[in-house]
């Protein structure tokens, strides 16, 4: 039963139609936080209304971004139950683009209009966060194209409960997500907000990957197999020291953890094992 239902929820969170309600609703909220913002600093809206409401605009990009890391999110959650290299190059996509929120979010804490003896100081900062995230962008595109997508060695019946194994776990991640994130709204309209979200959540992920790695050795002993996915679960951890990082150390740290990532699979695809039809013949 649970198992058909993360099946159902993977197949309406990853079709067209749900891409496009999402990219609807980005669109919508980014455009209402916008006028928003800009009725409050007009004094268009009760006072104590504006005063719950941010003043730079810029924020309504970052309420954008927020939106659409949390849809990132819940696909990461699905792709950890199809495969571990792929599930660690989706945690590197979302830390990318925490890293071009970060770059968003310089602006946010200034004043408009902006004032090049404010902006300043901030935008080496600014450089370092959309280079760290343009650097791990290129390195996954080398990463993606080195990934083979062998079946891990093991009997049918083995690789299958495997796979039923990391749905129950992305199942409970949905559940997990789902509540956190209703928490945060719920202290957002109690006007409680600052409440990390993505951070916890990330810290939640490390035991997941570190749970599919002890999960593995059930099906599979084999040294390469055991020793890549304990390196991609390293990169993640990498990655959640990163979010604690601060300015410069942080894309300095993503990027090792892409790197790392990318070695890993390159040293897996020279060294791993092959399937049967590829394994030389005894002479």
């Amino acid at each position: 039963m649970f198992l058909a239902l993360f099946d159902w929820l993977e197949a309406r969170w990853e079709g067209p139609r749900m891409r496009r309600a999402v990219a609807v609703l980005l669109v919508v909220v980014y455009l209402v936080a916008l006028a928003t913002i800009e009725l409050a600093r007009q004094g268009l809206l009760p006072p104590a209304v504006a005063a719950a409401l941010p003043r730079s605009h810029f924020q309504a990009i970052g309420l954008a971004f927020y939106l659409l890391l949390s849809y990132e999110v819940v696909g990461l959650v699905f792709g950890l139950a199809r495969s571990v290299s792929n599930a660690a190059g989706k945690q590197l996509e979302i830390f990318s683009l925490i890293l071009l929120r970060h770059a968003f979010e310089v602006f946010s804490h200034l004043d408009e209009p902006l004032r090049w003896e404010e902006l300043s100081p901030r935008v080496l900062q600014m450089l370092s966060d959309a280079g760290g995230a343009l650097a791990i962008f290129v390195v996954l595109g080398f990463y993606y194209r080195v990934q083979r997508h062998q079946p891990a060695p093991g009997e049918l019946v083995d690789r299958r409960s495997f796979i039923a194994a990391k749905k129950h776990i992305a199942l409970v991640l949905l559940i997990v997500f789902a509540a956190m994130g209703g928490r945060v709204v719920a202290f957002a309209v109690l006007g409680q907000s600052g409440h990390p979200f993505f951070e916890p959540f990330y810290t939640l992920l490390i035991f997941a990957d570190i749970l599919v790695v002890l999960l593995s050795l059930r099906y599979s002993a084999t040294y390469q197999v055991v020793f890549r996915n304990s390196g991609l679960a390293v990169a993640t951890v990498l990655m959640r020291v990163a979010l604690e990082a601060t300015p410069y150390v942080n894309a300095a740290l993503g990027l090792g953890a892409a790197l790392l990532a990318l070695a890993l699979s390159a040293a897996y695809n020279a060294f791993g094992p092959r399937p049967a039809a590829e394994a030389p013949r005894a002479s």
